[in-house]
């Protein structure tokens, strides 16, 4: 990939450059302790004699910089994609002259990207679709109960269980009462099935086999003895669809066997709708990407492989994962996960250039009440205030959303 960068030299003046000294001796200061001095008191002269006016350089360096920056950036109508990087040119007590290498996004040149002929799939939503959505309802709503007698498949077991490999306990491999649904294919080919038929109270052998695309590394194809005591043994009792189910479910309008029909087939079909939507954009960018010329820069994706591998670990906290057992188990880390992420890094990048660039040629430009209502809908789906919002995402990238979802919508009528 092509780098495409450019060197800036910016010099900062005495007088502004002992301005951004002073404040950066006046909050150093705050966390000093010398000697015959209470915290915070201590003179400059004192200071700079104990430490040298150079440990100031750093924090000035950071209070000074930024106003300069990006008022550099204003003037010369630069787009930066990454943090710069900077070099010092010269530094002491009169002036201070910085070499920032500033990386911009890259040209694209477009090829067709009008009357492309993509085909747009249609909604349909079958029987079995719809059986298998009220199947699933009322798995939810099931109740469980202890049960007397054997383990069957659809019966859940509260387990202990530890494995053994070569008569060795292994990291992850015990557990004390484990609820485990058999039939579910949690565990390994033959934990569930080597189950059937226990009874409380029950201990039993299993000699099985982690399979050879195992996501840990050291467990691959190895075979494993899992001892397992059964400590109680649950039934779930499906409900039937009857009049105490629906008023279970309490969905608008939901009080027959044929409304929940036509109430799961709804829902199906706007999931659906969303999924060939989403597919369609993608089916229109991809076709458009197959005729651009464009050299990506390397820092570009090593910065969108960085928040793509941050969302997932996000994501991960959120269903109450740990990100530490996440990387042992798959026998990881995040740098081979960034690797991994190259391709939807690249691919990400590319589309917002593509957008970017249509809308300039385009003309595509957006209102302030297109903006807003681009607000409202983001507040909505994130359930928090417009103020909020606005402070975490900031005005300039919800206007750049908003002109992106505009592009995509010419995209699509002139398709």
């Amino acid at each position: 990939m092509k780098d495409n960068t450019q060197n800036i030299e910016i010099k900062v003046e005495k007088t502004k450059w002992n301005n951004a000294l002073d404040k950066a001796f006046n909050k150093i200061i705050k966390k000093i302790k010398i000697d015959g001095f209470r915290q915070g008191k201590v003179p400059r002269d004192i200071y700079e004699k104990k430490y040298g006016k150079e440990s100031l350089y750093k924090e000035a360096i950071d209070i000074v910089l930024p106003n300069i920056y990006n008022k550099m950036i204003e003037e010369e109508k630069l787009e930066p994609i990454s943090i710069p990087s900077i070099d010092i040119k010269e530094i002491n007590d009169n002036e201070a002259i910085f070499i920032l290498t500033v990386t911009t996004a890259p040209e694209v040149k477009l090829g067709k990207y009008t009357k492309l002929g993509v085909k747009k799939e249609e909604v349909t939503v079958t029987k079995e679709e719809i059986e298998k959505g009220i199947e699933n309802i009322k798995e939810r709503y099931a109740e469980v109960s202890l049960k007397d007698g054997n383990i069957e498949v659809g019966d859940i077991a509260i387990i202990d269980y530890e494995g053994f490999i070569d008569g060795v306990a292994f990291d992850g491999g015990e557990a004390f009462n484990y609820s485990l649904t058999i039939g579910s294919a949690s565990f390994i080919e033959g934990f569930e099935d080597g189950l059937i038929g226990l009874k409380k109270g029950e201990i039993k052998d299993l000699n099985l086999k982690f399979p050879d695309d195992y996501p840990h590394e050291q467990l691959k194809g190895k075979d494993v003895l899992f001892k397992v005591k059964v400590n109680e043994i649950k039934s779930r009792i499906i409900p039937e669809l009857n009049k105490e189910l629906f008023e279970d479910l309490n969905f608008d309008g939901v009080d027959s066997k044929e409304s929940l029909e036509e109430y799961v087939k709804s829902i199906i079909k706007k999931n659906k709708e969303i999924e060939i939507e989403n597919k369609f954009i993608d089916d229109l960018l991809n076709k458009i990407a197959l005729n651009i010329e464009v050299d990506i820069p390397d820092s570009m994706i090593d910065d969108e492989k960085e928040r793509l591998v941050i969302q997932f670990e996000e994501s991960l906290k959120l269903e109450g994962l740990s990100v530490d057992l996440y990387y042992k188990l798959t026998d990881s880390n995040k740098e081979i996960l960034k690797e991994k992420m190259e391709n939807e890094a690249l691919n990400r990048i590319t589309n917002r250039l593509i957008l970017k660039t249509i809308a300039e040629k385009e003309n595509i430009e957006v209102t302030k009440e297109e903006i807003e209502k681009e607000t409202d809908g983001l507040a909505n789906f994130y359930q928090i205030s417009k103020e909020q919002l606005l402070k975490d995402y900031g005005n300039k990238a919800i206007e750049f959303d908003t002109k992106m979802r505009k592009t995509i919508e010419f995209l699509k009528e002139n398709n």
